[in-house]
C-alpha cells in the first residue's frame, strides 16, 4: 500500500544520498538546512548556522544525536535545536519523515 504524502512535506533527497554520520547542506527556498543521517538510522535536520558565530553546522562533527559546530565546538541537540550548557542559544529543528526511501521535511 502506497503512503499518501502530506502536502506540507518537501522532498529533500533519497535516504541513500545521505551518508551516515556526515552532514549535508541542502537549500530549500529560503531555508538553509543541515541534514544528518545518524548512526541509528534516524534523519535529523536543523538550520545550517550556529547561533554563536553562524558556523556551517552541516560541516560539524556528529556524536550520537548532537552536532559540534566546526568553528567553536558548540554542541547542538539535533532533535530540539538547543545548545548544550554552559553555552546558550538554539537553532530551528525541523520535523523529518522517511517514506519509501525518500527523505521529506516539514518547513
Amino acid at each position: 500500500m502506497k503512503q499518501t504524502i502530506d502536502s506540507q512535506l518537501t522532498k529533500l533527497s533519497s535516504l541513500e544520498e545521505l551518508p551516515v554520520q556526515v552532514g549535508k547542506n541542502i537549500v530549500v527556498g529560503d531555508h538553509d538546512l543541515a541534514v544528518f543521517r545518524l548512526q541509528n538510522g534516524q534523519v535529523k535536520a536543523v538550520e545550517n548556522k550556529c547561533p554563536h558565530k553562524q558556523g556551517p553546522l552541516a560541516e560539524g562533527m556528529i556524536s550520537g544525536e548532537y552536532v559540534f559546530c566546526p568553528l567553536h565546538d558548540w554542541k547542538i541537540d539535533l532533535t530540539t535545536g538547543d545548545v548544550q550548557k554552559p553555552d546558550d542559544g538554539c537553532v530551528r529543528a525541523y520535523p523529518v519523515k522517511v517514506i519509501d526511501g525518500e527523505v521529506y521535511i516539514e518547513l
